[in-house]
């Protein structure tokens, strides 16, 4: 398993100009096809009048499924930079779009390559990179005399409480990052704190 990778901390936008054309780059982190395509309609009810809606998307935390579009460009000087941006940042999760309204003036397809990857690492930039770990959802159920011994498990760097209840029986959720699970899983054992593994496919 890919134990982490990088996404965008956020949606963000900046603008690129040469020769009147303006060229305005939109990221967005996104976890499915559907939600691209989703922004995708939305954005084309807000630039309703521009002239092309260029765009790249990556997806999965090994990069497995991208695609890249030009929407009428010269072939290769559009979707094909914003997607080396996209590989350029290390990113996945994140779909691109670079919208441009034509200024008059042909830019020729250097020119188009260099607006379109400008706009996208301008935008990328600008949302930042966050890194993110995969991780496995855990239960723990245990009398309350332990409690001390759960605490202290659960204050590692590589665990993030979810929630905690605390009774007779207590019991609490948690995430743990791939990488330290099988060790973290041993040292609990005969510890009197139960464990049951929910999900194996949650991000940190």
């Amino acid at each position: 398993m890919i134990e982490s990778f990088n996404t965008i901390k956020k949606e963000a936008r900046a603008q690129f100009k040469d020769r009147n054309s303006r060229f305005i780059g939109l990221v967005f982190p996104v976890n499915s096809e559907e939600e691209v395509k989703q922004i995708q309609q939305d954005l084309r009810k807000e630039f309703y009048d521009a002239r092309h809606h260029c765009y790249a998307y990556i997806l999965g935390a090994d990069k497995a499924v991208f695609r890249a579009n030009d929407d009428g460009e010269p072939s290769g000087s559009a979707g094909k930079p914003i997607y080396n941006q996209l590989l350029s940042a290390d990113v996945t999760n994140v779909l691109a779009v670079v919208v441009r309204y034509f200024g008059g003036t042909k830019l020729g397809v250097p020119g188009l390559i260099n607006a379109y990857k400008t706009a996208t690492k301008m935008t990328i930039d600008e949302a930042g990179i966050l890194k993110q770990y995969n991780a496995s959802k855990i239960k723990l159920t245990f009398p309350y005399e332990n409690i001390n011994i759960a605490m202290q498990a659960t204050s590692k760097d590589f665990v993030k409480i979810i929630s905690q209840k605390f009774e007779m029986t207590c019991k609490m959720e948690v995430h743990v990052k791939a990488a330290d699970l099988s060790g973290w899983i041993k040292s609990l054992e005969r510890t009197g704190v139960d464990l049951e593994i929910l999900d194996e496919s949650v991000i940190y």
